[in-house]
């Protein structure tokens, strides 16, 4: 079964060729956000399993998203792992404090990653 991943990123570069990449690897991108807005409305519309969130969105928070879809109960049924150019030991309390189910780097990002770390939370 693919997992169906929604991405979020304020760059249409990255956000292009990761949904490439990913689709190649296995999985199925549901969908690419650039704001958390747009997050939102595509999460409640397309209840992917898996929400792939940058940590840095341009003005905006991944980590304030992240908060906001557990807050409104989306965290129920879809998985949440960050990603980031950064790596993970700058944000490691950060990312500790959120209510995600991991961290990946970008340079990292790959569909045998994020099922490690969906593995046993996918309903």
């Amino acid at each position: 079964m693919a997992i169906r991943c929604l991405i979020v990123d304020d760059n249409q570069a990255f956000l292009d060729a990761a949904r490439v990449f990913l689709e190649r690897d296995g999985l199925t991108i549901a969908g690419v956000a650039l704001t958390s807005v747009q997050a939102l409305l595509q999460i409640e519309a397309l209840r992917p399993q898996v929400v792939l969130v940058d940590i840095s969105l341009g003005a905006e928070s991944g980590f304030d998203l992240a908060r906001r879809i557990a807050e409104d109960g989306l965290a129920a049924e879809a998985v949440v792992i960050l990603i980031s150019t950064r790596a993970e030991e700058d944000v490691a309390d950060l990312i500790a404090e959120s209510p995600v189910a991991g961290f990946l780097p970008k340079e990292e990002l790959s569909a045998s990653a994020i099922r490690r770390i969906a593995e046993g939370q996918l309903r």
